[in-house]
């Protein structure tokens, strides 16, 4: 019998007996060394601990089952809006296993630009608030479902999934992992899966990326931008432009990009066609809106752009309504004509709405994989954040600070951090009152040097009314002298 069926049955077998016959007190031997005050105490120990017992005869035999006491920490979607919108909380209840799944004990998860879109509500892969987000992870299988026969308990594995993977277990399909190689960090295989697959199936399965091409990639200081760059390595010379900001420029031309070109001080399509005057070969295209019609612009006969995202719809920390209408007002369209003369492909590429095509998936992770253990790609981590930190850790990829990727740990932060916490936000609070009391400065100077240039103009118009007064007493003197 089952420990689970025990406390029905033996519930019903006490309630019959207090229905046929009072309860009787056990008599209790006392051993013969023991004296008989000893034997009484016993026993009269005995007949309470029975009439307990009989009074509640529940309590001695349930037991709650694990999935009833198991607990575990997620983060939550609670709405939409800014970074305080995604809360740390804990479920109760074991995730049940439907067949062809695993549970995976989460050790690490990767921060995506979707999860930041998802945040403002601009990211249609994602259920209605309350929901986990989270694309990627890395972990130990923990359980294994009905039907796996390719997964065991104890397996290191990287998880790809439409969404619900920031949490410490997470039920998945065994088909959504992949092991994770030898001498592969937890943090690494969550860094791999979305970005390079992203990056492969566009440069290879839409960019058929071949020697001596050239390759424009947007934000080539993030996860997806080093990815590329990277597999593009791969390939005999392969010429890599790049779009950053000056200060990433040294990390992505150590990583492969041929030309680093800054986006916020020069305009990118003229600095291209100083140096390739006839345009790229493939444009990956992670921006929306007018970008697109720069791209498309910009390619060679034969030349192929892959849009990807539409990032150039996110602004600030929450969903802000003009920069979404100025992408759709620009959005690219394009007639089959013109593209027939132009000798031009557009392709457009989702991995949110590949999740029913694992077969392709699984082709490209295979590949990628074989690359790792060559040594010819390795994920760069930026920086990690504990689950707690996850509103600091999106700050920071939002205004695009980082180098690589971004990863969330399950580990919990250790409790001296939890009390600097409020510090840091005191420390950033500072920050922001000193920036401003600088911003404030700079425009009472700017008004003082306007104030200063003012008067410096009105000198001269000042110097001339007293020459005209001069010229006007020097015509009047004749007159006076006449009368």
């Amino acid at each position: 019998m089952s420990g689970e069926d025990a406390p029905a049955e033996q519930q019903n077998a006490v309630d019959q007996k207090q229905e046929t016959k009072p309860v009787e007190e056990p008599k209790v031997e006392a051993p013969k060394t023991e004296p008989a005050p000893a034997a009484a105490a016993a026993a009269a120990a005995a007949a309470t601990a029975d009439d307990e017992a009989a009074a509640t005869p529940a309590a001695t035999t349930e037991k709650v089952p694990e999935e009833e006491t198991f607990t575990y920490r997620a983060l939550v979607l609670t709405g939409y809006g800014g970074y305080d919108k995604v809360k740390l909380q804990v479920k109760k209840g074991k995730p049940a296993l439907k067949a062809g799944e695993v549970l995976v004990r989460v050790k690490a998860c990767g921060l995506n630009f979707a999860d930041l879109m998802a945040r403002q509500g601009l990211y249609d892969r994602l259920p209605s608030p309350p929901v986990t987000p989270g694309m990627e992870c890395s972990g130990v299988v923990e359980a294994v479902g009905e039907e796996v026969t390719d997964r065991k308990v104890g397996d290191k594995v990287m998880v790809i999934n439409r969404f619900g993977l920031w949490q410490e277990v997470a039920a998945v399909p065994a088909t959504h992992t992949f092991l994770i190689p030898e001498g592969m960090g937890f943090e690494e295989a969550a860094a791999l899966p979305v970005n390079y697959i992203t990056a492969y199936m566009m440069l290879f399965d839409f960019g058929n990326l071949r020697p001596n091409q050239s390759v424009l990639i947007h934000a080539a200081a993030g996860g997806v931008g080093i990815a590329a760059t990277q597999l593009c390595n791969t390939v005999k010379d392969v010429t890599v432009f790049g779009t950053a900001s000056a200060s990433k420029h040294e990390t992505i031309s150590q990583g492969g990009v041929t030309h680093p070109i800054d986006y916020r001080t020069k305009d990118y399509v003229e600095e291209v066609r100083k140096i390739s005057p006839k345009g790229m070969d493939i444009i990956l295209d992670p921006l929306g809106g007018s970008d697109t019609h720069k791209a498309y612009n910009l390619l060679k006969p034969m030349g192929k752009l892959i849009t990807y995202g539409t990032s150039n719809m996110l602004a600030g920390q929450k969903k802000n309504l003009l920069a979404v209408a100025k992408n759709w007002y620009h959005q690219f369209s394009i007639h089959t004509l013109s593209l027939i003369q132009g000798n031009k492909s557009v392709c457009g590429f989702h991995l949110g709405y590949l999740d029913g095509e694992m077969e392709l998936i699984t082709q490209a992770m295979n590949i990628i994989l074989d690359l790792y253990k060559q040594g010819k790609v390795k994920p760069r981590i930026d920086s990690t954040w504990h689950l707690e930190q996850v509103g600091d850790a999106m700050r920071k990829m939002q205004e695009r600070n980082n180098i690589g990727k971004v990863i969330l740990t399950t580990e919990p932060m250790p409790e001296e951090e939890k009390k600097e916490e409020p510090k840091k936000e005191d420390k950033k609070e500072d920050k922001k009152k000193d920036e401003k009391k600088k911003d404030d400065k700079k425009k009472d100077d700017g008004k003082k040097e306007e104030k200063k240039d003012d008067k410096k103009k009105e000198e001269p118009k000042k110097e001339e009314k007293k020459e005209e007064k001069k010229e006007e007493e020097k015509k009047e003197e004749p007159n006076k002298e006449e009368k």
